[in-house]
């Protein structure tokens, strides 16, 4: 992650490379932290302990413990969408919605950090607008549809808010049990997908 300092009168320049390594560090930190032990255990004291550093030292990347959190949150959020957008990009426009359930599940059951770190920030108040959720998926569904040569067919955003909630339950049960074979679970809902929206 690039970015400005919050330094007190250094943030008109350009991050430095060391600088940079620095606050990719205290990020990555930040999300082992959030995902191991909650938000409220992710601490300033702990986050410099964690990066070996002073909590001056994170204070000099971050204004505060908040601001290290909504960096790391939107790092997670940022790989995800980059993840999952190239595998829809990839995809022919009648198979982008099973593109984005795959992915969306393989990326979240790969991390299972980055998946613990967006169950926090959502349970601490940075929970994305409901549009934000759903609203990619319904116009993947309309496209699909499209391309299919079906009329409109299921509400769109009725089946991405169905989708979305699997989606969140295969991945709540696969950071219970790591056995749990997600990608199974992944191809059951896609077949479900199928017959719910293109039959």
């Amino acid at each position: 992650m690039g970015g400005r300092r919050t330094a007190p009168g250094t943030e008109d320049r350009p991050l430095s490379f060391i600088e940079r390594k620095r606050r990719d560090q205290l990020i990555e930190v930040t999300i082992g932290l959030v995902a191991e032990h909650g938000y409220a255990a992710a601490s300033l004291a702990r986050i410099a302990q964690a990066a070996e550093i002073t909590k001056g030292a994170v204070l000099y990347h971050f204004a505060s413990k908040d601001a290290v959190v909504t960096a790391a949150h939107a790092h997670v959020l940022d790989a995800l969408v980059a993840d999952v957008g190239a595998a829809v990009d990839a995809a022919p426009p009648d198979q982008a919605p099973a593109a984005y359930v795959r992915r969306m599940i393989g990326h979240l059951a790969e991390h299972p950090d980055h998946a613990r770190m967006i169950v926090e920030a959502t349970v601490h108040g940075d929970r994305p607008a409901s549009e934000a959720r759903w609203k990619p998926l319904a116009a993947l569904l309309r496209n699909a549809r499209e391309a299919r040569g079906l009329g409109p067919g299921t509400d769109p955003r009725t089946l991405a808010l169905i989708i979305g909630g699997a989606i969140d339950a295969i991945i709540g049960e696969r950071l219970q049990d790591p056995d749990y074979d997600a990608q199974a679970a992944a191809e059951s809902l896609i077949a479900m997908l199928e017959t719910a929206a293109f039959a």
